[in-house]
């Protein structure tokens, strides 16, 4: 099955759809990860998503969090236990991982929160004002139309 998608004549006539294109020509590669941890992405509300991250074995502070720009990055390394136990069969995976989300724009990681190995991570959608919908009074109309007079104008009346 062809996976490539030539995306140019796209790029030729839009403007500011970059960001767009880069994130499907990267979507359509792969991200290269092995499916470790497994995770869940849940829509609560129309502007409101959970990330949950399964880390069994892993302890609150051997994960890191970084939200930077559009993109949440989770990072895990377990502490190691210097030797002192011997292992014979190790089913539970101990392995370090790097785990990205690409965020969309005016997503803000809220809270995270980890309990019975599970990380969950809040995300809202804030749009910010200049970009909601907002209703424009229509003004009557005049007999004659206005003017702006520029400071020529100003000048030659005075």
């Amino acid at each position: 099955m062809r996976t490539n998608f030539d995306f140019a004549p796209y790029r030729r006539s839009t403007v500011g759809f970059d960001r767009l294109f880069d994130l499907l020509e990267t979507g359509m590669r792969g991200d290269g990860s092995d499916g470790y941890p497994p995770f869940d992405i849940l829509r609560n509300g129309e502007d409101s998503y959970q990330i949950t991250l399964a880390l069994a074995g892993f302890r609150p502070e051997d994960v890191e969090v970084v939200a930077q720009q559009n993109q949440l990055t989770v990072t895990g390394k377990r502490a190691d236990d210097g030797g002192k136990s011997e292992y014979l069969h190790r089913g539970i995976a101990a392995r370090a991982f790097e785990r990205r989300f690409q965020l969309a724009d005016h997503i803000e990681v809220g809270e995270a929160s980890f309990d019975n190995g599970l990380l969950t991570i809040a995300l809202k959608r804030v749009v910010p004002e200049a970009m909601k919908p907002r209703r424009i009074a229509i003004g009557g109309s005049s007999p004659e139309p206005a003017q702006i007079e520029t400071q020529h104008q100003e000048a030659k009346a005075a």
